[in-house]
C-alpha cells in the first residue's frame, strides 16, 4: 500500500467528515431585517451628502431670515448659522434698513430649491442652487401703524445661491441673487 496515496485518503475522508459537521440539517433561515441592512447598506456618497447639506443650509438661511425679519433684528446671531460673506450682509443690510424704515416682515417665504451644480464632484466644496421662491407670503408691514407697507409686487421670483463648506464641514450660503416678480 502506498503511504502517500492513504495519508491523503485520509485527509481528504477527514476534511469531508469535518465539513459535514459544519453545515446544518435545518432549514436557512432569511436574514433578520438588522442583518440585512448591514449587508445592503448603501454609503452616501460626497456629492449627495454635499447636496443634502448645502439645501439644509439654504433652507435654513431664509428660515433664519424670516425669524429675525419680524423684528428686523440685523444682529441676530441666528443669521450667521447658515449664511457668510456677501450673504450675510446682505441679509444683514437689509434687515438693518427695515428696521431704519421701521419695518417688519411677517409670514415665511416658500422655497423649492434645486441643486444646479456640485464642485468638485469627488470631494465637494461648492453647490450652485437655483430656486423659484415665493415671497408673497412674506409681507412688510409698519410698524407704527401695522398696516401692510407698499413695497411693490411680491409672487415668484429666479433665485440663485452659492453655498460653501466651512472649515469645520458645515455648509453656508456665501451669496445669493433674486431677481424680479415674474422670472420663473
Amino acid at each position: 500500500m502506498n503511504l502517500r496515496h492513504g495519508a491523503s485518503g485520509t485527509i481528504g475522508a477527514s476534511l469531508i467528515l469535518l465539513l459535514g459537521a459544519c453545515t446544518s440539517t435545518e432549514p436557512s433561515q432569511p436574514p433578520t431585517s438588522s442583518s440585512a441592512a448591514m449587508t445592503t447598506s448603501v454609503v452616501p456618497q460626497p456629492a449627495d451628502q454635499a447636496k443634502e447639506g448645502a439645501v439644509a443650509a439654504y433652507l435654513g438661511m431664509w428660515s433664519d431670515m424670516a425669524d429675525a425679519a419680524v423684528t428686523s433684528d440685523w444682529q441676530s446671531p441666528k443669521l450667521a448659522l447658515n449664511a457668510t460673506a456677501d450673504a450675510l450682509s446682505r441679509i444683514s443690510r437689509g434687515l438693518y434698513a427695515d428696521h431704519y424704515n421701521g419695518l417688519v416682515t411677517k409670514g415665511k417665504p416658500i422655497n423649492h430649491p434645486t441643486v444646479e451644480s456640485v464642485e468638485p464632484a469627488a470631494a465637494p466644496t461648492t453647490v450652485n442652487i437655483v430656486d423659484c421662491g415665493d415671497d408673497s407670503p412674506w409681507l412688510k408691514y409698519r410698524v407704527d401703524t401695522g398696516q401692510r407697507a407698499d413695497d411693490g409686487p411680491s409672487g415668484r421670483r429666479h433665485i440663485d445661491a452659492k453655498v460653501k463648506k466651512a472649515v469645520d464641514g458645515s455648509w453656508k450660503v456665501v451669496d445669493f441673487a433674486i431677481q424680479d416678480v415674474g422670472t420663473c
